[in-house]
């Protein structure tokens, strides 16, 4: 059986009285529209109730589905501890989601619990629903720090676990907006806090569910958005389906976005129609395609830097640059002078899906030419990065490699010479602990930042003393 609906909403704490004591008042739309939707999901009458959460345990790399037979919570953080829940989980469809994605080599379970009691992300839209719906058991599902087109595979998972089961199952997608909407709020002001509710609320309240991979992460960074991955996992859940959306209310009263859409399967679509609701396929073949293109037309900096980590993880033999210019001379590309005879220092940056994969690089040349130092640095991102797995075969084709040439470093005594777009900084102590961090980094918006996370790289504190350097790149993508 499939979903029988699903429901995008916020989570404010404030909203339910007994923590808001009168200024839940100031929601009061949101209000009548959570309303709505719990009268909805009481019609339905649904087994089951699936939360997706931002606040429910949080790996990087791993979906956390909350295990055990039954889990309480309360809103004592919240000084309300008189509100509180009791609730049964339903364990044969956490089992199944699991044992699906297990099958898949797919990320997620029931490992790793660090919070067994409800998060509010849960709490809030259930104590709307409780007001309407005493029934059914829920499941609650943890987003993580994985892409975009990971989290929609899990809202396919998830599909494939109600239809397998035979669930009356509601999904409940829990997330708030932009947190940077005004002045007044918990963070201030953004210009892409009041562009990121636009555009997802358009976005959703057409249910045209594709458009959510066009979120590129650094701008709901600085929207400090909290449940667009939430909403990812349940647009997944209708890969392929036509659905009815409907938008019921935005507001933005307290420096915060809160949506509420609803979403309801229709007739079956035609064969053109499913394809065309296949968003996570669609989606991936065209990047596929844009980065074969890239790629394609890459220069020789990057084109050599992309030879070496597929030569080193292919065969776990370093390429020479003999073989590396032979290679690319069929390919029509003659490696440049510069890269054979000059020395500097260089980076390597790959991202994969808009998420940094491996970035390693030398501040100044450690080998005899730019094009070994590219070799050799090209291998250690891919593959030394001990902030990532090293990089598989299999993710070859998802690979976005940049090269940043550096330029000669210059001592500089204040931060008032630097400019985060065109200048790099290297924060140096006399103890020799170095902390470097290269120019025009997204999000990376002031010199205070550049600063600051270059220390923190270099293990410098705050008190501690430091010399400045700055230095240009030449960036090749």
């Amino acid at each position: 059986m499939p979903v029988l609906a699903s429901f995008m909403v916020p989570h404010p704490p404030m909203i339910v009285p007994g923590v808001g004591r009168g200024s839940e008042k100031q929601v009061e739309e949101t209000t009548r529209a959570y309303e709505q939707v719990a009268k909805e999901i009481a019609a339905l009458r649904p087994e089951t109730i699936v939360f997706t959460s931002p606040h429910a345990t949080l790996y990087a790399d791993y979906f956390h589905i909350s295990p055990g037979k039954k889990a309480k919570g309360s809103f004592s953080y919240f000084r309300a501890p008189e509100v509180k829940f009791s609730e049964f989980y339903d364990e044969e469809l956490v089992d199944k989601i699991s044992e699906l994605a297990y099958q898949e080599h797919f990320p997620a379970g029931t490992m790793g619990e660090r919070e067994p009691e409800l998060d509010h992300g849960t709490m809030v839209p259930l104590w709307f629903i409780r007001n309407q719906y005493s029934g059914g058991k829920i499941v609650r599902i943890g987003l993580s720090g994985n892409p975009l087109t990971d989290h929609y595979k899990l809202g396919q998972i998830l599909a494939k676990a109600v239809d397998v089961t035979g669930r009356r199952v509601v999904l409940v997608a829990s997330g708030d907006l932009s947190h940077k909407l005004q002045d007044y709020g918990p963070y201030g002001f953004a210009k892409e806090g009041p562009e990121y509710d636009s555009r997802i609320m358009d976005v959703m309240g057409r249910g045209a569910f594709g458009e959510l991979f066009d979120f590129d992460e650094a701008f709901c960074d600085k929207a400090a958005e909290c449940g667009h991955r939430s909403f990812v996992i349940m647009a997944g859940v209708w890969d392929g389906k036509k659905v009815r959306a409907t938008k019921l209310s935005h507001q933005d009263v307290t420096g915060v976005g809160y949506g509420i859409c609803t979403f309801y399967p229709v007739d079956e679509d035609s064969a053109d129609e499913v394809s065309e609701r296949q968003f996570l396929k669609n989606y991936l073949s065209a990047k596929e395609q844009e980065l074969l293109d890239r790629k394609e037309h890459a220069d020789a900096y990057v084109r050599l830097a992309v030879l070496s980590l597929e030569h080193y993880i292919s065969t776990g033999k370093k390429l020479r640059i003999q073989d590396a210019k032979e290679i690319l001379e069929k390919e029509g590309i003659s490696l440049p002078e510069a890269l054979l005879d000059s020395r500097a220092g260089a980076f390597v940056s790959i991202h994969k899906q808009g998420l940094l994969r491996g970035c390693i690089g030398t501040i100044a040349p450690t080998t005899s030419s730019l094009a070994q130092e590219i070799i050799n640095n090209a291998v250690s991102a891919s593959t030394r990065d001990p902030r990532f797995d090293a990089i598989t075969p299999d993710e070859f084709p998802w690979l976005e490699v940049n090269v940043d040439v550096l330029g000669e470093a210059e001592p500089i005594e204040s931060k008032d010479l630097l400019d985060v777009k065109k200048y790099g900084v290297i924060v140096s102590t006399k103890d020799g602990r170095r902390g470097l961090l290269l120019p025009d980094i997204d999000g990376v918006d002031t010199v205070d930042d550049q600063v600051s996370i270059a220390m923190r790289k270099g293990g410098i504190q705050p008190h501690e003393k430091y010399s400045l350097e700055r230095f240009e790149v030449v960036r090749h993508i």
